[in-house]
C-alpha cells in the first residue's frame, strides 16, 4: 500500500481524531497505521507536519533533519507526539491506500473545478479521489507532469520518473498545487472510473 500526508483546503492541523479519520475514508483510505507509517518512512516519506494515525497517537516522519521539523540535531526517524486527546488536538492525517477498484486517467484543458468534475461526468467518470490519485501512482505507475484538479479541490499531478521540468525534485511522488480558487482555469483534471 501507500501512505500519504492529508490536510484539508483551510491548512495543516485542522483535524481532531475523528475527522481525521473521516478525511481518510473521503479520500478512498483509512487511517495508517503506525506499521504502515514506519514503512513509509523507510521507503522515503519525509513529512514535517504531525498528523493522525489509526491508534489515536501523533506523529511525523523525518528523513532529513532540518530546523523546521525538530531540528538539524535530532535523528531522522519517525517523530512522535504519542496519544492526543482524540476530541481536542488537532492535526494533520497520515492515510493509507492498498488498492485501486478502477482506473485513473487524465483529461486535459484549462478547466475551472465546475468543468473539471462535469468533463469526467461526460465521460461516465468522476473526480479522482487524492487516495485514487496515490493508488495510480503507486500501483498503475501513471506519471503525468500536468496538474489537475481532485474531487476535494486540490490540484496534483503524480510522477514515477522525476526529471526536472516536472518539479525538480528527485524522488518520484504525487505533488500538490495546494487548493488554488475554484474558479481558475489553469488545470486539466484527473478522473476515475470504477
Amino acid at each position: 500500500g501507500v501512505v500519504f500526508p492529508y490536510q484539508p483546503s483551510n491548512g495543516r492541523y485542522k483535524f481532531n481524531y475523528h475527522e481525521a479519520k473521516r478525511a481518510c475514508e473521503q479520500q478512498d483510505s483509512r487511517l495508517a497505521t503506525y506499521q504502515q507509517l514506519y514503512k513509509a518512512w523507510t521507503e522515503g516519506l519525509d513529512w514535517c507536519n504531525a498528523g493522525w494515525i489509526l491508534d489515536g497517537t501523533v506523529h511525523y516522519p523525518i528523513i532529513n533533519s532540518r530546523e523546521p521539523c525538530g531540528g538539524r540535531l535530532l535523528l531522522p526517524g519517525v517523530r512522535t507526539y504519542g496519544a492526543r486527546d482524540k476530541q481536542k488536538d488537532r492535526f494533520d492525517a497520515f492515510c493509507f491506500t492498498s488498492a485501486l477498484q478502477g482506473q485513473v486517467y487524465f483529461i486535459r484543458g484549462h478547466l475551472n473545478f465546475k468543468e473539471a468534475g462535469q468533463a469526467c461526468r461526460n465521460q461516465g467518470a468522476a473526480l479522482a479521489k487524492v487516495g485514487q490519485l496515490y493508488s495510480a501512482w503507486k500501483f498503475s505507475q501513471l506519471d503525468r507532469c500536468d496538474g489537475g484538479w481532485l474531487a476535494d479541490g486540490s490540484v496534483r499531478y503524480p510522477i514515477t520518473t522525476p526529471r526536472q521540468r516536472c518539479g525538480g525534485l528527485p524522488e518520484p511522488g504525487v505533488r500538490s498545487f495546494g487548493f488554488p480558487s475554484k474558479e481558475m482555469r489553469t488545470y486539466g483534471t484527473y478522473c476515475f472510473v470504477g
